[in-house]
């Protein structure tokens, strides 16, 4: 395929991933994101201090994506919500072409790196959103897209590129540092073995021993018989040391499935990796990169979150495609697949299992493994096919074909959110915070004695609100693997599963009021409990004052 031809399908394409990128982008926010902009804000006001100012618990707080924080809040500082939802849509299709561009490098097939992309897209469309992931997202791409350049061309701008992402990593999102490692692992991995394969190292440990055993036994004066019975085995092993060689070359040249990919930069990868590891030490948060995903794993926290739960492949569509795809090619047809992309693919697979949120991870980075492997199959079976389709598609009718099929696509996904609020009001006790901020200013609620009992999800808008929460989804902040003895995530599963006394966990936290769901669990108990009285109460949300000894005596 010519040049020019090329560059019409990348343009085209590239025009396509732009829309249907935007379009997944969510209107409504995530509870994550109001704790963002707050956090954000606190900090270009008080900078760093390390204090957590919005739950009323007394609680230390390292800022893990202090910069992300930083920048969500300027943009909502200058443009609002609609500045969010743009920005959180104009980083999708920075994402989408980043996917299109790394796998044309990867696999060099347009129409599948086109086709690549929109399925990447839609199947991380959940995971886009107004979070730090977003933006951990693209730096996980570039960091694939800069490593396939330098084993390409060895230039050191590809190094310092790298080193630069670490940085980012670290300060944008540094929970997820070590996955900047973690996806370097099958290049090491790929080059040490093959590495440990060409140095022979057994045959050679035993050619040496044996060796060392006849210059012994001649200065002993061992007989010449023993001496040459030695020397046979010697033989031997040198022979079988050759035939190994041979059998390796052999194999390398016609692999059965899977293939070795000689990269010598590799090795200047490795040693770069201290440059790499040293990037976690160029933040304001100390050694946060390096610890903070283990205390998060030493936690008990992950166990009660539906993300970090392991996945059950029953009713994932996508993970069993994903599982069906790339075991049918390589059991079913004679594509051979890297030892390089087989690690990766098997290294995130086994990461999803572990936690289904990795399901993004697999399909992002993973995908560039998968699409290679598919291009290699159609290029086997297929190797006209695919330009006389390029051709096709570019032209007159095939780009008008195109466009249309993908706006209605896009369309499909964007008309159900048309109608979307940022806050969503069934999510978010909306009409709860306006009603408890004008009982503040009347003076019937004080803010600084208040002891408010919440619900995780939706903590985070409130403390958004300026109300003090009891707890919001930043669940790390609440365990004590991050401040010392602190339970109250472990408390809030256990009064929100029902599973201790409410009364007494109230108690232990001198609660004066409690917000909840109308239709929880806990509501259907404290609507009946005489020691709490109604103050509000909406369709989603109510809102309880807990009575003193004295009120109840009044």
């Amino acid at each position: 395929m010519d040049s020019k031809t090329k560059m019409k399908v990348n343009v085209l394409a590239i025009i396509c991933i732009i829309v249907f990128s935007f379009v997944l982008a969510p209107k409504t926010l995530q509870n994550d994101t109001f704790y963002t902009i707050k956090i954000g804000e606190h900090i270009v006001e008080n900078g760093l201090d390390r204090e957590d100012p919005f739950a009323w618990s007394d609680l230390k707080y390292t800022y893990p994506h202090w910069l992300y924080d930083v920048a969500v809040y300027e943009v909502y500082n200058m443009t609002g919500m609609t500045g969010i939802y743009i920005s959180t849509a104009l980083l999708a299709c920075i994402l989408g072409i980043l996917v299109f561009v790394t796998s044309l490098k990867v696999n060099k097939n347009n129409l599948f790196s086109f086709i690549l992309t929109l399925a990447v897209m839609y199947f991380i469309k959940d995971f886009i959103a107004a979070r730090a992931q977003l933006v951990t997202f693209i730096f996980f791409v570039l960091e694939i897209l800069f490593v396939e350049c330098f084993l390409a061309s060895k230039k050191k701008r590809y190094i310092i590129g790298l080193a630069f992402i670490a940085c980012l990593i670290a300060n944008m999102h540094s929970a997820v540092f070590y996955v900047f490692f973690v996806l370097l692992l099958p290049y090491f991995a790929e080059y040490l073995l093959i590495f440990i394969r060409d140095t022979n190292f057994i045959y050679k440990l035993r050619i040496k021993s044996l060796k060392s055993k006849i210059e012994k036994m001649a200065k002993k004066g061992k007989s010449q018989e023993k001496i040459e019975e030695v020397q046979i085995k010697l033989e031997k092993v040198e022979e079988a040391s050759l035939k190994f060689i041979e059998n390796q070359k052999r194999r390398e040249e016609k692999p059965y499935k899977i293939r070795l990919e000689r990269r010598d930069a590799v090795k200047w990868l490795i040693i770069c990796t201290i440059i790499f590891f040293a990037m976690g030490l160029l933040t304001p948060l100390g050694d946060e990169p390096y610890t903070h995903i283990f205390k998060l794993l030493h936690g008990k926290t992950t166990n009660s979150i539906s993300e970090h739960q392991p996945l059950i492949l029953k009713g994932h569509t996508g993970m069993i495609m994903v599982l069906v795809m790339t075991f049918g090619i390589l059991v079913f047809t004679d594509t051979k697949i890297s030892l390089k992309d087989l690690f990766m693919i098997g290294g995130l697979t086994i990461l999803t299992f572990s936690a289904r949120r990795q399901f993004s991870l697999l399909v992002l980075i993973g995908g560039f493994s998968i699409s290679r492997l598919i291009c290699e199959l159609v290029d086997k079976y297929d190797n006209t096919g695919t330009e006389e389709f390029t051709r096709l598609m570019i032209s007159w009718k095939g780009k008008i074909i195109t466009i249309i099929l993908l706006v209605l696509c896009s369309f499909n996904l964007y008309k159900t959110k048309i109608k979307d609020e940022y806050i969503s009001k069934t999510s978010y006790p909306v009409e709860l915070a306006d009603f408890m901020l004008e009982e503040k200013e009347k003076g019937n609620l004080n803010f600084d004695t208040m002891k408010m009992y919440n619900d995780y999800n939706y903590g985070s808008y409130l403390l958004f609100r300026d109300i003090p929460v009891f707890i919001d989804s930043r669940a790390d902040l609440y365990s004590p693997e991050f401040n010392e003895e602190c339970k109250i995530f472990e408390d809030y599963m256990d009064i929100s599963n029902i599973s201790t006394y409410y009364e007494d966990k109230f108690k232990d936290y001198e609660i004066t009021h409690v917000v909840t769901y109308s239709n929880s669990k806990l509501n259907m108990l404290l609507v009946r409990d005489e020691n709490y009285k109604e103050l509000y109460k909406d369709k989603y949300f109510t809102l309880y004052e807990r009575l003193s000894d004295n009120d109840k005596n009044a």
